[in-house]
C-alpha cells in the first residue's frame, strides 16, 4: 500500500506566508488528517539546512515525527538562486546540492526534488547542445553523490523551466543514465504542458491524452510523483488553476492506474495543494480521494 505525504510549502508560502503554520502543529494536523509524511521545502520557515545546522538539530526533527507516525519521503533543496545552463561555473550549485543532500540524508529523506532552474526560453541566448550537455553532466554528478547516500533524485519538469517537451524530458533521461536518477511525476503539470504545450519554447508537442499519455511514455522512469487536479485553462499569467483531486478534469483514475505501474517503483503520493487560500480543506479532500483511490486499487 502506497503512503500518502502532502508538501509543507502550501502551510508556509503564498497566503500563509506572513503566517506560517508552526512545524509541530503542522505535524500534528496532518497526521490527525491521516496523512503519513510531509515533503519538506527548504526554501521557508520550516526545517531546512540554515535553521536546523547541527546534526542533532536533524535527529530532533527527525525523531519528533516518528514519535506520532509521520516521516519525511523527500525534500526540495533551495538551489533556485543558483545556475546550471547558462554558466561553465556550476561550483555554487554544487555546494548548494550538496547542503540540500545532506538535510535529507539527515532527516531521513529518500528522495530530493529539483528542476532545471532556467526559464524556457534560454535557449535563446545559450546554444541547445551545450544546454544539454551542462545540465546532465551535472545532474549526473549530483545523482552519483545522492546514490552514495542512499538517496534518489526526482526531476519535476515543469512550464516554467526548460526541457519540459516530452521529448526533451526523455532526452535529459538519458544523457544522465543514472539508475537513482528519474521523474518526479506532477500531475497538474504535466497534463498543461501535454495537453496544451504550456510553457514549451518553439514548436509544441502536444500529447492527445495529456497527462496519461506522458506517464506512459514515461513509465519505468517515474520515482516520485505529485499529485493534483487541473481546471484545464491556460490563463492569462500562463498558468493553470489546481482543483482537489476529482474536482478537476483530468482523468485521475486513468493517471493513477499508469503511475501504479510495476516498472515505476514509487511508495509515496505526494499532493501538491500548491498556495491556495485554504490549504487545510484541499489536504482533506485529496486524502478522501486517495484513500478511497488504494483501496480500490
Amino acid at each position: 500500500m502506497k503512503r500518502i505525504s502532502i508538501g509543507s510549502w502550501s502551510f508556509s508560502l503564498g497566503p500563509f506566508a506572513d503566517k506560517p503554520v508552526p512545524w509541530t502543529e503542522l505535524l500534528q494536523r496532518l497526521k490527525k488528517l491521516g496523512y503519513d509524511g510531509i515533503e519538506v521545502a527548504g526554501f521557508s520557515i520550516h526545517p531546512r539546512p540554515e535553521n536546523q545546522p547541527s546534526k542533532e538539530d536533524r535527529d530532533r526533527i527527525k525523531h519528533e515525527a516518528a514519535e506520532i507516525g509521520m516521516a519525511f519521503p523527500s525534500y526540495i533543496p533551495d538551489l533556485w538562486s543558483e545556475r546550471i545552463i547558462d554558466t561553465d561555473d556550476t561550483s555554487g550549485y554544487l555546494n548548494a546540492f550538496r547542503r540540500g543532500l545532506e538535510f535529507a540524508a539527515d532527516i531521513g529523506a529518500k528522495a530530493l526534488c529539483m528542476d532545471t532552474l532556467a526559464r524556457p526560453n534560454i535557449f535563446e541566448t545559450v546554444d541547445y547542445e551545450t544546454a544539454v550537455k551542462r545540465l546532465s553532466t551535472v545532474w549526473k554528478r549530483c545523482a552519483k553523490e545522492a546514490a552514495d547516500r542512499g538517496l534518489y533524485i526526482g526531476w519535476e519538469f515543469e512550464p516554467v523551466y526548460a526541457f519540459n517537451k516530452p521529448s526533451e524530458v526523455i532526452r535529459i533521461l538519458e544523457e544522465v543514465n543514472e539508475e537513482n536518477f528519474g521523474i518526479c511525476f506532477d500531475s497538474c503539470l504535466a497534463e498543461m504542458i501535454g495537453r496544451h504545450g504550456l510553457g514549451q519554447f518553439g514548436t509544441k508537442e502536444i500529447l492527445r491524452d495529456g497527462c496519461v499519455e506522458f506517464a506512459r511514455r514515461l513509465r519505468g522512469k517515474i520515482n516520485h510523483i505529485h499529485l493534483m487536479d487541473s481546471d484545464g485553462i491556460v490563463h492569462l499569467d500562463g498558468t493553470s488553476s489546481q482543483r482537489s483531486l476529482g474536482e478537476g478534469c483530468i482523468e485521475l483514475s486513468a493517471v493513477l492506474a499508469e503511475l501504479n505501474s510495476p516498472e515505476n517503483k514509487v511508495d509515496w503520493l505526494v499532493v501538491d495543494p500548491g498556495l491556495p487560500d485554504d490549504p487545510w480543506g484541499m489536504a482533506e479532500k485529496c486524502r478522501d480521494y486517495l484513500t478511497q483511490s488504494l483501496q480500490m486499487a
